[in-house]
């Protein structure tokens, strides 16, 4: 099994994980599809968004894969007025992630990261392992305490 950076740093802060691997292709990257390829509920397979900020300052939203990030909502939490959506092109640039592999952790600088409060529901979820066809496993805490990350209402 590959040892990606994400996967690396939970090691680094010694919290308990599972990495899953599964077979991928560029199309089927929602986190829904996701699910079924690794056996396990669409609401604890998490996706990672990231969106800016009027002033161009970056952020990072972690959701269940089966809604959509309400943007409202992501501003409020991030204390900006609006928020928008980065572009596809713009997001390895940026955190060093390709679409459909991107993980909360381990980006090229820990930006301001919020985590939809219905994680706190599930003992664990799921989030992307830093590249396409593989997740990890671990404690909603755990993840918000690795990459500094705060609970609101995002969806």
């Amino acid at each position: 099994m590959s040892k990606t950076n994400a996967i690396r740093i939970l090691e680094a802060h010694n919290i308990i994980h599972k990495a899953f691997e599964y077979k991928s292709n560029d199309e089927e990257i929602d986190a829904v599809s996701v699910a079924h390829k690794i056996g396990t509920d669409p609401e604890t397979v998490f996706k990672t968004l990231v969106a800016r900020n009027e002033k161009n300052d970056l952020f990072v939203f972690v959701v269940p894969g089966n809604f959509e990030l309400n943007l409202k909502k992501a501003a409020s939490a991030s204390s900006n007025k609006k928020i928008e959506m980065i572009k596809v092109k713009e997001l390895q640039p940026l955190t060093g992630y390709i679409r459909g592999g991107c993980s909360p952790i381990g980006m090229k600088k820990l930006f301001p990261t919020f985590i939809d409060e219905t994680a706190q529901l599930q003992e664990k979820i799921y989030v992307s392992a830093g590249l396409r066809g593989m997740q990890i496993n671990l404690t909603p805490e755990d993840l918000a305490k690795v990459i500094e990350a705060k609970f609101a209402d995002l969806i």
